[in-house]
């Protein structure tokens, strides 16, 4: 299943006419790896997404935000409540600021 974070990394590294192999290379992974991150069958690392950002020189909240999205949806996704609880997490963060 692609991620949204998979989707963008893709997007942006085709813009800037890298090859898969050269991305994992900056990244210091195997190509394998990466590519399932960019098709969405493995979860990047944090500081994979960090790295990113900068690879491919986009702003690292705009990767993050999806990368912890993707996180989220992962975790809920099969579950009925999800909506709910996801309205009661956003309300909580809210009330943190």
């Amino acid at each position: 299943m692609e991620t949204q974070f998979g989707i963008r990394v893709k997007e942006l590294r085709e813009a800037k006419g890298l090859l898969q192999r050269q991305v994992a290379a900056l990244l210091e992974i195997d190509t394998p790896l990466y590519s399932k991150i960019e098709r969405g069958e493995r979860i990047a690392k944090k500081e994979v997404a960090v790295n990113l950002a900068s690879i491919l020189k986009v702003d690292e909240k705009e990767l993050l935000t999806l990368w912890l999205a993707d996180q989220v949806y992962d975790v809920v996704k099969d579950e009925k409540q999800a909506g709910d609880a996801l309205k009661t997490v956003s309300q909580k963060l809210k009330n943190r600021s």
